[in-house]
């Protein structure tokens, strides 16, 4: 549809701004299509840099669980830590700052992120955790 409305444009213009006005739309289409097709149809960005269609999660087999860097380094307190010490991201809470995977000790470089979001898998938070 986007390419069918820059080409409309693009030929229904009678001045030579309005020619040329779909014209980076029209390259982009033809270079990054790709991205464009994962975005709209399966709303999910290969780069993982779009914030609504990523997630962050906390691997487990590789977390160290007594670390707790990713813990104190969200600051919406969106990590949690169960009672047999699993880490987990609330995604409700999360705001997608990448703060966590900064913390994360390059060692264990557990935080995770991905798209779609729903591919983070999730670690069930107890009632009173």
């Amino acid at each position: 549809q986007l390419e069918t409305l820059s080409e409309d444009i693009k030929n229904g213009s009678l001045c030579g701004l309005g020619k040329t006005a779909p014209n980076p739309v029209l390259t982009s289409l033809r270079y990054f299509r790709d991205e464009y097709e994962a975005h709209v149809k399966e709303k999910r960005c290969p780069a993982r840099m779009c914030r609504t269609l990523t997630a962050f999660y906390i691997d487990l087999d590789k977390c160290a669980r007594g670390c707790d860097a990713c813990v104190g380094s969200c600051p919406v307190e969106a990590i949690f830590t169960t009672k047999d010490r699993k880490k987990g991201v609330d995604q409700s809470l999360c705001v997608k700052c990448g703060e966590c995977q900064v913390a994360c000790p390059a060692e264990y470089d557990a935080v995770m992120k991905v798209s779609p979001p729903d591919l983070a898998p999730v670690v069930e938070q107890a009632v009173g955790d």
